[in-house]
């Protein structure tokens, strides 16, 4: 994945950031797939199934599971390619590739290599680590912890729902105190060089902005009087304003019938109180002084882009969320041909990456915390990672989410017993859908491990909804939701029985005792 980004990295400028996404991503989505693959592969081994034949069989039914959970990450990735900024489109780019590169190994690399392996794939097992053989069997008989849970979740299911859903709503609400910017040099590792020079200018009478100068370019015949006279009107406004704390410095190029001012902004180039400078500018300075002017004033530099970056998150902020959400229900929707059950999943998914806002906003702005973790605590949460996290945690959430309905909707079809269902598939594919999250966690938590405040907010935010996702969601409030819902779960009014049927997994037969 990092070849074909450095390659399409030739002709397009992407953000550095793309490496530390498809190394951050890579890890993590590469050993999920390939630990719910061959889970399975073994579990068929363990039925008797030949080396082949079971490899066959687990990219018939995990194999099945994953392309179409991948398929789905890839496209709440591409939310971010419809955001005009070269810095979401690189992410979203890299995301990408790098799902896809991955679920191409999975179904190449993985089988070859199960297929050569055979039996062998169980060889140096941790001691007392991995029951599998007992596992197997507590899937089939309806033992182990798995099991229990689930059936006292299914037994009180709105104790279950008000309780575990009302502690989830509580970490979210925290969201609607959010405060985004852009954590700029003030926010590094205090003893780093960049942060100590920056602090010295402006302990010595200088600002941050000296480094990055907002320019205002002027554009028509600087030689006119009428635009001699914007200038100069122009110039003290700005000085007038306290923002800025020098008077701009003109330069003049009369043969390109050009001009550029260059206006030092008050404090950190990329604060909120830069960006609102900029929009002074725009919005009051230069329509006052240019009114009428046969020239064109534009702002530019690094306050003015940050500015601009703010107005496109915002903007584009409500398309994403619309983009990814309708599109998720729409391949739910077909997959399970229920309209309950895309609702329900948008819904929890909604709750688990709202209490990972909420979470952030606890640990990074109030500090709760941040010191047990070796975080840094900040005023802002980055103003494009709350965005960056809901594509990427809504794609990878749908993964077990999708994982676990396959196998309830499977049994559902083969018994119509919606409770059996539900406690069949959450106990057959708990101990995996938890172990991956663990894997995942543990990737996210080494990128959280990191100095620079960016890296923690994006680790500790993806470790943490991943985690509540996989544990809390999957283990109480699906089974409890849809043993409220019986039967009404499947249902799908009769002007869409159109759809086609889509199957993940393919049906399997059970016999007289309901087992596989």
């Amino acid at each position: 994945s990092l070849g074909i980004v450095s390659l399409i990295g030739q002709v397009f400028e992407l953000s550095f950031f793309v490496t530390l996404m498809i190394t951050m991503i890579g890890l993590a989505i590469g050993i999920d797939y390939s630990l719910l693959i061959v889970s399975r592969y073994r579990e068929e081994l363990r039925r008797g199934q030949a080396p082949r034949d079971a490899v066959t069989k687990a990219g018939a039914t995990a194999g099945r599971t994953v392309l179409f959970s991948g398929l789905t990450v890839v496209f709440a990735l591409c939310g971010m390619l419809i955001i005009p900024s070269s810095f979401f489109q690189s992410l979203g780019l890299g995301a990408i590739i790098v799902v896809l590169v991955t679920l191409a190994a999975t179904f190449t690399l993985l089988p070859a290599n199960l297929a050569f392996l055979g039996p062998r794939v169980n060889l140096l097992r941790l001691p007392f680590v991995g029951r599998t053989a007992s596992s197997s069997r507590d899937r089939d008989t309806g033992g182990g912890l798995w099991n229990a849970t689930t059936r006292a979740v299914t037994r009180f299911p709105i104790v279950s729902l008000i309780l575990v859903g009302g502690i989830m709503v509580a970490a979210a609400a925290f969201f609607f105190q959010i405060n985004t910017g852009n954590n700029g040099v003030d926010a590094f590792p205090e003893g780093s060089f960049t942060r100590d020079a920056f602090f010295i200018l402006e302990e010595e009478g200088f600002s941050f902005g000296v480094i990055k100068p907002t320019q205002i370019v002027i554009d028509g015949d600087v030689d006119s009087p009428q635009v001699l006279g914007a200038i100069e009107k122009l110039t003290a406004s700005i000085e007038s304003d306290p923002r800025f704390p020098q008077p701009p410095a003109l330069e003049v190029f009369p043969g390109a019938d050009l001009a550029v001012l260059s206006v030092i902004i008050a404090g950190e180039p990329r604060s909120q109180s830069a960006a609102d400078a900029v929009t002074a500018i725009r919005e009051q300075h230069i329509p006052g002084a240019f009114a009428e002017v046969p020239a064109d004033a534009i702002v530019g530099g690094l306050s003015a882009a940050d500015a601009d970056f703010r107005r496109i998150v915002s903007t584009y902020t409500p398309i994403v969320f619309a983009f990814v959400l309708g599109l998720s229900f729409i391949l739910l929707m077909v997959v399970f041909r229920s309209l309950v059950i895309p609702i329900k999943a948008i819904i929890m998914n909604l709750l688990s990456v709202g209490a990972a806002y909420g979470l952030l906003v606890v640990v990074f702005q109030k500090g709760v915390g941040a010191s047990l973790f070796g975080f840094q605590q900040t005023d802002v949460i980055d103003l494009w990672i709350p965005l960056f996290l809901f594509s990427i945690l809504f794609g990878l959430s749908m993964d077990y989410h999708v994982f676990l309905l396959s196998r309830i909707r499977e049994r559902y079809d083969q018994t119509g017993d919606n409770t059996e269902a539900v406690v069949f598939g959450l106990r057959s594919t708990a101990g995996i859908i938890t172990g991956a999250a663990v894997i995942m966690v543990v990737v996210f938590g080494a990128f959280a491990a990191g100095e620079t405040v960016i890296n923690q907010q994006v680790g500790f935010g993806l470790a943490v909804a991943v985690l509540l996702d996989a544990t809390l969601v999957r283990s109480v409030l699906v089974p409890a939701s849809m043993e409220l819902l019986g039967s009404r779960n499947w249902y799908l009014p009769t002007f869409l029985l159109w759809i086609p049927t889509l199957q993940i997994e393919l049906p399997e037969e059970i016999d007289s005792q309901g087992k596989i």
